[in-house]
């Protein structure tokens, strides 16, 4: 993996003799041959908070990338940032920059009283297909609001203007909200910062365990009804398109599964769990995501939850010529792991 900038400038937490501790978690077939497998590391937990599964080493530390996004919004929430409803679920999701994800991050901007140079994330296009190419047909470029984070990034600013912090650097890893940020990650996951980097959007990036992240996870949804925990947990399940969009994995699996909270992040992270407390999390090595919704839903499913409605979610079929010629189905690691919960 590559190497962030952190405080001891180590790398991500791990060093070649880590590697000895990776699970298989997901393996790619096509016409019978096993083209790719997938290791990683995996946690989850049991209705009651105990540690089910620990396949690979789950008290590694990684970099949660956007699945921390919850956390971030909560941080913004403990700070007064006033956020609900839609406006929190975006705060806490990666938006495909479809147009009412650009309405709701404006609303948050106006409420702040800041224009849209005050994002401090990068210009982008926007995730969803039709909405990209409808503003490249149009003559409009990239746009900060249309990039995934400018959700985050305008509930941070709100944070700031509500406390009458500085604007200008609220990206910097000493800045009174982002030290709000990394405490809020440290007691929410029970567990220590260890390395600090850059987000992708440029925001601060704590590490965290895998197993911290499902602990995080697990405690959003079986918070106390009303307390900024929940209201997180809440405003996500209740609103799923503003923490994706359309035909977004994370969107669909809180739609289809009732009750699951779920956020995925880049290179292969993702936390999920069940309004009952069962939760689970992982990190792929390799950085490939495209079957951590499968595992998450399935494993949940192993634990008792009902995900009979995931659908396609638990289906992926591998293409070639364009009819299915084969699939990305669980690893050997996980496979064992559901079989001995049957």
């Amino acid at each position: 993996m590559a190497s962030p900038h952190t405080e001891t400038q180590s790398t991500n937490g791990t060093s070649p003799a880590d590697e000895v501790d990776l699970a298989e978690l997901a393996v790619l077939i096509r016409s019978g041959v096993i083209e790719s497998r997938h290791f990683g590391w995996l946690v989850a937990l049991g209705a009651d908070g105990s540690v089910v599964a620990d396949l690979g080493r789950g008290s590694t530390q990684v970099l949660p990338r956007s699945t921390t996004k919850p956390l971030q919004a909560l941080a913004c929430l403990l700070a007064g940032a006033e956020l609900t409803g839609e406006d929190l679920a975006i705060a806490a999701g990666s938006h495909t920059g479809e147009d009412a994800h650009v309405e709701a991050v404006r609303r948050i901007m106006a409420r702040a009283g800041l224009d849209e140079s005050a994002l401090g994330c990068p210009v982008d296009w926007p995730e969803d297909e039709p909405t990209r190419e409808r503003l490249i047909r149009d003559g409009e470029t990239r746009s900060r609001v249309r990039m995934n984070c400018s959700g985050k990034h305008a509930a941070m600013l709100l944070a700031c203007v509500t406390n009458g912090w500085d604007t200008d650097t609220y990206l910097e890893p000493t800045h009174p909200l982002q030290q709000l940020v990394r405490e809020t990650v440290e007691r929410v996951s029970g567990e220590a910062v260890e390395y600090t980097a850059v987000d992708g959007c440029g925001a601060p990036l704590f590490s965290t365990t895998v197993e911290g992240l499902a602990r995080s996870f697990r405690a959003l949804v079986i918070a106390e009804e009303g307390t900024p925990e929940r209201q997180v947990a809440d405003a996500m399940r209740e609103h799923p398109f503003y923490v994706g969009g359309d035909h977004h994995a994370n969107s669909d699996s809180m739609t289809r599964i009732p009750g699951v909270l779920a956020k995925g992040g880049a290179e292969g992270v993702i936390g999920m769990a069940a309004a009952t407390g069962e939760a689970v999390s992982m990190k792929i090595v390799d950085g490939n995501p495209r079957a951590t919704t499968l595992l998450a839903v399935t494993v949940l499913g192993a634990l008792g939850v009902d995900v009979s409605s995931a659908g396609s979610l638990v289906e992926l079929p591998v293409l070639g010529g364009g009819v299915p010629v084969g699939e990305i189905t669980l690893g050997a690691d996980v496979q064992s792991w559901v079989d001995a919960q049957r």
